[in-house]
């Protein structure tokens, strides 16, 4: 068995190993599956492992390797998939109680891509019922349970992803795919101190994961590291007919260059604005992620964010559409069978909301789109904190207990842009910060760029929580 240190290596780091043969992808599985099986049950982090697909898949991966075969830095990387994405024969519950048994016969693209990449399923990784769909109030709104925070185990991990989050913070896979609607990669990834990558909209396709709201939705990955995420991004992104939001091939494929390809003096603009009402210790942290910015090549100067209802828009869309999306779930009232209270009526809210209303919000986006267009013409991404607040406490209420501005997941998420969240500290209690890039659409190079500089001149990616 590796040892703990091995399995908080990035995914470059066991791809290098792999590849010259330095490590056996069958060892590494078996590595991650005795940790997922001993901390999984202690963090909800999993909904269901699956030790014997992933041991076949990994002995499958061993043989090519010596047969010469390499498909590339996934082939033999263990990796975790939210309960959202179908596997074929595989229940694919959505995190909630109706759907407890649910099992579909044909697999995600995502699930497709990653296996053709030859990256090792261990298991699905845990989620808050429904992405949300319905709302919810606790840490709890899990067929799970709520999942619990590895840097302190009293202390939620953040959702929808909230399993992705904690099983990458707790080494029990390299990677985890997460999904975002609104926050559910940045979120997890600042509140676990690891991270993450949401794509442009279209880009990865979705066909065979649950929709909430189809004009948000989006997936991508959790890791140790930016380059990391890159790498996954380039093997699950590409067009696919399958998934009428997909982009055209052109813009939807992705190929990674490598850290520090291609670097040059980044227009960075920093969105103190999004930091309003933010606890101190992550308004400390953020600022000094902006030194090290600064310090390390990056010009970065004061931006502003659009003014208009983006935030309010942004949840008139999700909530019609998610209404939509479960439309038989609250018609036939079976979504009284969900965890959370508010869960179990914010259906019925969502459906009340009026057709024009939903016109003037996507009105109202197309407006901001416009307008977002104008910033990225003066800076390459804009940047703040991650969130306003550390992990809240597992019994925290939710609308109440942390704060509710959010204007960079709102606009971020209206205008479908890429985005990455990145560790840049710690509050005083020990619990993680995150710092946030945005770009315009197919700005995935940018971010990552920018997210990778700052990984280059700091050491908190490389932190991990002190599990006993």
């Amino acid at each position: 068995m590796y040892v703990e240190e091995t399995l908080y290596l990035t995914v470059g780091e066991l791809a290098e190993r792999i590849r010259t043969g330095a490590m056996s992808p069958v060892e590494l599985t078996e590595s991650y599956l005795e940790r997922a099986k001993r901390l999984g049950p202690r963090w909800n982090a999993y909904a269901l492992l699956t030790p014997e697909i992933a041991l076949e898949q990994a002995r499958e991966a061993q043989r090519e390797l010596h047969s010469g075969r390499y498909r590339g830095p996934l082939h033999g990387i263990p990796f975790a998939a939210k309960d959202l994405l179908a596997v074929r024969g595989l229940p694919t519950t959505w995190g909630a109680r109706p759907y407890a048994k649910q099992e579909f016969d044909y697999d995600a693209t995502v699930i497709t891509r990653l296996r053709e990449a030859g990256a090792v399923m261990l298991g699905k990784a845990a989620m808050i019922e429904l992405a949300g769909g319905m709302g919810y109030r606790y840490a709890s709104a899990s067929l799970t349970g709520a999942a619990k925070n590895p840097w302190n185990e009293g202390c939620w991990t953040c959702g929808s992803s909230s399993g992705s989050g904690a099983i990458v913070a707790g080494a029990l896979a390299a990677f985890a795919i997460g999904t975002e609607t609104w926050g559910s990669i940045v979120c997890p990834s600042a509140f676990c101190g690891i991270s993450g990558l949401r794509p442009t909209y279209g880009r990865v396709s979705r066909h065979g994961g649950m929709v909430l709201c189809a004009s948000l939705d989006k997936i991508g990955p959790m890791a140790r590291s930016a380059a990391d995420c890159a790498m996954v991004l380039a093997a699950i992104a590409g067009h696919d007919p399958k998934d009428a939001s997909s982009l055209p091939a052109a813009e939807a494929a992705f190929a990674y260059p490598g850290a520090g390809a291609g670097a040059r003096k980044l227009r960075v603009g920093w969105i103190a604005e999004q930091m309003k009402d933010a606890q101190p210790g992550v308004v400390a942290a953020a600022n000094e992620a902006r030194k090290a910015l600064e310090a390390a090549g990056a010009h970065v100067t004061d931006a502003k964010l659009p003014e208009g209802p983006w935030e309010a828009a942004a949840g008139v869309i999700v909530s019609v559409e998610g209404a939509s999306a479960f439309d038989e779930l609250i018609s036939s009232g079976r979504c009284l069978e969900l965890t959370d209270p508010l869960g179990k009526i914010g259906g019925f809210v969502s459906q009340q909301i009026s057709g024009a209303d939903y016109l003037r919000a996507q009105r109202a986006r197309a407006v901001l789109q416009r307008k977002m267009e104008q910033v990225f013409r003066e800076y390459d991404v804009i940047a703040a904190a991650s969130e306003n607040a550390v992990a809240p406490k597992l019994s925290a209420n939710l609308e109440t207990d942390l704060p509710s501005a959010d204007p960079l997941g709102a606009i971020g998420n209206l205008c479908g842009l890429p985005a990455t969240s990145v560790p840049c500290g710690f509050d005083p209690e020990g619990l993680p910060v995150g710092l946030q890039f945005l770009a315009a659409p197919l700005g995935e190079h940018a971010v990552l760029a920018a997210a990778e500089l700052y990984q280059r001149h700091t050491e908190w990616h490389r932190k991990r929580p002190p599990v006993t």
